[in-house]
């Protein structure tokens, strides 16, 4: 099944000013995250979906086809689904989200969130990495339970599940993953979970996933071995330069 792989891109980041036009390697990020795309081969075809006339010239410069959206809408899969709905773009029935601050996402990351859609196993994939315990408390990391089929019970800030007995803390790292911010949904899913209302539970922990899940949408989650964090702020563009400077990387020319 062919894939459109859209990447959102929005300039106005507020702990990252600027952040799809930081450079990173010595060209903006926003052109880093593409050429990765491209280079895993993952897609059919990837486009950038933007708020902002200056992301877009960069895309033009570079050759990468980018696409001017809503500027008010409140979330990358909002930007992805406006993209996705557009005529010229009705031909894939598969559509992938990677993130615009994401130049490292994993090829098994993208492979497996695509696959859960391909194969039918749910109309949205995504995929998790294991998490250390010490990282259980902490609110950025965002963990994932699943049901025995590998569909998601529950997406968390919080420490889930909950470790109520010491003795039993050998058994926990099997039962929760960290959340990778990769999404492939089939075009009927996409669109329902743009136009279901906020849920409170998204509304209470940050997190839009819950939307779908809470409106008996089922999410597969691709287990995968690794993955690097985004780049959400200036300490983490600078180690991702040194990462950068460090990994033989795959990108496209």
């Amino acid at each position: 099944m062919a894939v459109l792989a859209v990447i959102p891109a929005r300039l106005g980041a507020t702990r990252l000013p600027r952040k799809p036009l930081r450079l990173l390697g010595g060209e903006p990020l926003v052109v880093r995250v593409h050429q990765r795309v491209e280079a895993l081969q993952v897609a059919d075809r990837v486009v950038v979906a933007t708020d902002h006339p200056d992301i877009a010239a960069v895309c033009a410069a570079h050759g990468i086809p980018a696409v001017m959206t809503r500027a008010d809408h409140p979330s990358g899969t909002d930007r992805v689904a406006e993209v996705a709905a557009r005529p010229e773009f009705s031909a894939w029935p598969i559509i992938l989200n990677v993130q615009g601050d994401e130049p490292f996402v994993s090829r098994e990351a993208l492979e497996g969130a695509v696959g859960i859609v391909a194969n039918g196993r749910a109309p949205i994939g995504t995929a998790a990495v294991p998490v250390a315990v010490s990282a259980q408390q902490r609110a950025d990391v965002v963990k994932v339970v699943c049901t025995e089929s590998g569909r998601a019970l529950y997406f968390s800030r919080a420490p889930i599940p909950f470790l109520r007995d010491a003795t039993d803390a050998p058994i926990l790292a099997p039962l929760v993953r960290q959340h990778v911010g990769v999404y492939a949904y089939t075009r009927d899913a996409l669109h329902q979970w743009v136009t279901l209302a906020p849920h409170p539970l998204e509304r209470v922990e940050r997190l839009e996933q819950l939307r779908p899940l809470a409106h008996d949408i089922p999410i597969g989650v691709a287990h995968v071995p690794f993955a690097e964090g985004g780049i959400d702020t200036e300490d983490d563009l600078r180690h991702a330069n040194r990462r950068w400077s460090e990994l033989t990387l795959p990108v496209a020319p």
